[in-house]
């Protein structure tokens, strides 16, 4: 029984560290701009001019 002890201790734990990590995500900005990284793939590289 003691186990369940930690185990719920320890899903706790992880819980508080990933909603910590989404507050930093958004305070650090990691959520801006989510639409151009996933449209430049649709964009062709301009070629380059062989020596």
């Amino acid at each position: 029984m003691s186990i369940a002890y930690l185990l719920v201790l320890l899903g706790m734990g992880i819980l508080a560290a990933a909603i910590w990590a989404l507050f930093w995500a958004v305070d650090n900005d990691q959520f801006e701009e989510l639409e151009s990284q996933g449209a430049s793939i649709l964009h062709d590289e301009p070629e380059e001019d062989p020596p």
